[in-house]
């Protein structure tokens, strides 16, 4: 098996904002066993800064894609790439900033190469935050928006967790093994149908709407599969 893991909503549970998410103890230890047994085959998909995630999964230091993609460590040991500033993407987080929507708990996180508006704190505003943040977006070519849980990201449309999937696939430590990934939200998609166009399957988290093939209920299920403490089943 090779092993694609989503971060957010799947190895660790949504939280208010960004930051102030919850590793549960066992978790490193986990993985770092899962990593093990894969011999080294596997890698964690984010919307994330890689370096967030070496920070939260401490001492580890993964295979990795960031930013949807735009940022990768295509091996253990392996250098991150640098991730460019697309075109377009200053001057929209200008816009946004101006734009007067970052009110009532809405926030912007400025990834560099990615800009996140988050609404979890104002769940009434989802409607006007999307179509705002999708109207400033449309203004650039180069970039398109996705919706995630309680939050709207504008991005480049070079790249997204599927073509990252194809990279890592690319790699002596994934190639030729059944790929699986698992994650939560509607980014994952990308992910899930990547691995499943090659003959592996995706693992939905929770209860949205998904083409893969198999279901986990909550993070909580998907620490038990991995660990494989309890029996759990996917349907």
């Amino acid at each position: 098996m090779a092993l694609f893991l989503d971060f957010d909503g799947t190895l660790v549970e949504i939280a208010s904002t960004p930051g102030s998410i919850s590793v549960a103890h066992t978790l490193v230890e986990t993985i770092a066993n899962v990593q093990a047994l894969l011999n080294g085959a596997l890698a964690v998909v984010t919307g994330r800064d890689v370096r967030d995630i070496d920070r939260f999964l401490h001492p580890l230091v993964l295979p990795a894609a960031g930013l949807h993609g735009l940022q990768r460590r295509m091996s253990l040991g392996a250098e991150l790439d640098a991730v460019k500033v697309w075109p377009g993407i200053a001057e929209l987080r200008q816009d946004i900033q101006l734009s007067g929507i970052l009110t009532e708990g809405v926030t912007l996180e400025d990834k560099g190469s990615a800009l996140c508006v988050h609404y979890r704190a104002a769940p009434h505003r989802e409607t006007d935050v999307r179509a705002r943040v999708d109207e400033m977006t449309a203004r650039f070519p180069s970039l398109h928006t996705v919706k995630g849980n309680m939050v709207v990201e504008a991005k480049p449309t070079a790249e997204d967790k599927g073509t990252a999937v194809r990279r890592f696939l690319d790699q002596a430590d994934f190639k030729g093994r059944l790929p699986v990934f698992i994650g939560d939200d509607t980014t994952d998609e990308d992910g899930i149908a990547a691995v499943q166009s090659v003959g592996g399957y995706g693992i939905k988290v929770g209860t949205q709407e998904s083409q893969a093939f198999f279901r986990l209920p909550d993070v909580a299920s998907v620490h038990a599969w991995l660990s494989e403490t309890t029996p759990i089943e996917i349907t």
